[in-house]
């Protein structure tokens, strides 16, 4: 089947809809770490966080429609390394969230939301793309791979007390 599909910068109308997706996600994480991410007592972004992402100049928020109805998003915000010698002065966009509804996976939705954030991004002078992904989500690492990126580090973690 054919998806109608246009992807577009989310704007504050966006905002229940992007919050429904963003519950979607967050519950995988809940789901696969219970130990760092619960569950919210209210909305699960405040209003005044998104308002800050649409506003702010250095972050990309792009939603993806089919039919009008909003079926993902991916979130990016752009970094410069620290002014320090070690560094090669370098710009990169970071991808804070990505998120298709399920019923819409594995259709090219995500694939054309990285194509937005990869023209964002240069459109931002970036040199490079960076995002984290939790050691569970296979399904994530596989679609990176697919699209180019490699594992740049580790993060590891030792949790202490009881």
């Amino acid at each position: 089947m054919m998806l109608e599909l246009h992807v577009r910068e989310a704007t504050k109308a966006d905002y229940g809809a992007l919050c429904e997706l963003f519950d979607e996600v967050d519950a995988l994480h809940r789901d696969h770490l219970p130990d760092i991410f619960q569950e919210p007592d209210g909305p699960v972004r405040p209003r005044d966080y998104f308002r800050g992402l649409i506003r702010d100049d250095g972050v990309g928020l792009f939603v993806a429609e089919v039919g009008g109805r909003i079926v993902g998003f991916v979130h990016a915000v752009i970094r410069d390394e620290p002014a320090l010698p070690i560094f090669f002065p370098q710009r990169h966009a970071v991808v804070e969230g990505i998120a298709v509804k399920s019923e819409f996976r594995n259709r090219g939705i995500g694939r054309r939301l990285m194509g937005a954030v990869q023209d964002w991004a240069i459109s931002n002078a970036a040199t490079s793309i960076e995002l984290n992904v939790y050691e569970f989500n296979k399904a994530a690492m596989a679609f990176y791979q697919k699209l180019g990126y490699g594992t740049l580090s580790r993060k590891m973690r030792k949790r202490l007390g009881s």
